[in-house]
Parts: C-alpha cells; structure tokens; sequence
C-alpha cells in the first residue's frame, strides 16, 4: 500500500522549493557553450525553505 508522508521541511512559498536556477545570458563561450548564471531566491537566499517567522511574516499558510 502507498504511504503517504509529507516533506517534513517548509518550502519557500516564493521559489516552490526550487531555489536555484541556471539562466542563459545569450552569449558563448569561446569553447562553444552556452554562458550562464546562476539566480537564488531573494526570499530564501538559496536554501528553499524559510524559517518560520519569514513564513508567518510573509503570510504562508503552511
């Protein structure tokens, strides 16, 4: 039978959790790859999860 657990950390309501990305800046690189940065949420700077008084200040309901 499944289980059904639920994640024990609190997501970022901002980032869902996601809080890192990799953004194309348009340019090459002179080997031929494509350039990129890397972008953190301002929220969680990174972490994916907020503690919980930026949670109950920002208005998360979780």
């Amino acid at each position: 039978m499944p289980e059904h657990n639920h994640a024990l950390a609190r997501r970022c309501p901002h980032c869902d959790g996601f809080p890192a990305v990799a953004v194309t800046t348009g340019q090459r690189t002179p080997a031929g790859y494509r350039e990129t940065i890397t972008a953190t949420c301002p929220a969680c700077h990174g972490t994916g999860s907020l503690p919980l008084a930026k949670r109950v200040k920002a208005g998360a309901t979780c």
